[in-house]
């Protein structure tokens, strides 16, 4: 499977969970077009190409991590929704379209949240393949659950907001828990899950986990990088929101240029990290070198 084959699979079965619900739905047919309109927006849905393909690349065979990646874009869609709204980043396009609330409204954006977080908990449950050991599918759903609160995106979330508002001086400790939680987590969600559904083994998982870390913050930088480099069309979002609302960013902090070098350091390491994880894979290697084409 290459890239545009794995985000075709991922389309479409993302399709299946909301086509007909949002059918047949009565009382609550708002709720899902909330729900499907923001998660089959599209995307380069990389956190569940690297489920997918991490699982493909230690067991042979992606199928068992299908309704992970599913659910992770689901938990994705919710991250997106929420931080477009006037509370948070206030942003009123994502991914070329306007975002959730300016269609639905702020009350049904969050609420359409909250059900997806949920959503893509039943579906790893109800929807991962039964010759999956069933302690396997808990340890996946509390990385799930893990990435998707407290201990990841909300507590990144947090975090961001509390220096934002200046309660927090920012400098590089700050930035990167930022940065570790609001982006890295889902990234470390979904290869760890991939790994563990694949029945990697303990010291894989343990490489793959430092992958991880190394590629969320990677493509947070390489996220601040295009905010400034690029223009809303490219981005499908706001271009130049982070400097117009003096947000703390590695661009903002440190340059663009010491930006471009940490970032493309990063990059380095996750090479060097799949090669000591004898992962094998195309798919890896042609995001990386993507990413490093686009910001040089």
């Amino acid at each position: 499977m290459n890239i545009n084959e794995y985000k075709d699979f991922i389309n479409n079965s993302l399709e299946k969970y909301f086509g007909e619900r949002v059918q047949n739905s009565k009382y609550d047919k708002t709720l899902w077009k909330s729900m499907s309109y923001t998660t089959l927006l599209g995307g380069k849905r990389l956190r569940a190409i690297f489920c997918l393909e991490t699982c493909r690349a230690i067991c042979n065979s992606y199928k068992n991590a299908a309704a992970c990646a599913c659910a992770l874009e689901m938990l994705h869609a919710q991250s997106l929704i929420h931080d477009d709204l006037p509370c948070m980043d206030n942003d009123d396009l994502r991914r070329g379209k306007p975002s959730n609330h300016k269609v639905f409204g702020e009350a049904m954006a969050v609420l359409s949240g909250d059900a997806l977080i949920s959503l893509g908990a039943q579906v790893i449950i109800e929807e991962t393949p039964s010759s999956v050991e069933k302690s396997v599918i808990l340890d996946v759903v509390n990385l799930y659950l893990k990435a998707a609160g407290a201990f990841g995106i909300v507590a990144g979330q947090c975090a961001d907001i509390e220096a934002q508002n200046g309660k927090d001086k920012t400098d590089d400790e700050l930035l990167k828990y930022i940065h570790s939680y609001k982006t890295a987590a889902l990234f470390r969600c979904a290869i760890l899950s991939g790994a563990m559904l694949a029945g990697a083994s303990l010291d894989k998982i343990k490489l793959l986990d430092d992958f991880s870390q190394n590629f969320g913050l990677a493509f947070q930088i390489y996220d601040d990088i295009l905010d400034v480099t690029s223009t809303t069309k490219e981005l499908g979002k706001t271009a130049g929101k982070d400097e117009k609302e003096n947000k703390a960013t590695y661009v903002t902090l440190y340059g663009l240029k010491s930006a471009k070098e940490k970032f493309n350091e990063l990059i380095s390491d996750c090479h060097d990290i799949l090669k000591g994880a004898e992962i094998n894979s195309d798919v890896f290697l042609q995001i990386l070198n993507d990413m490093r084409e686009r910001v040089s």
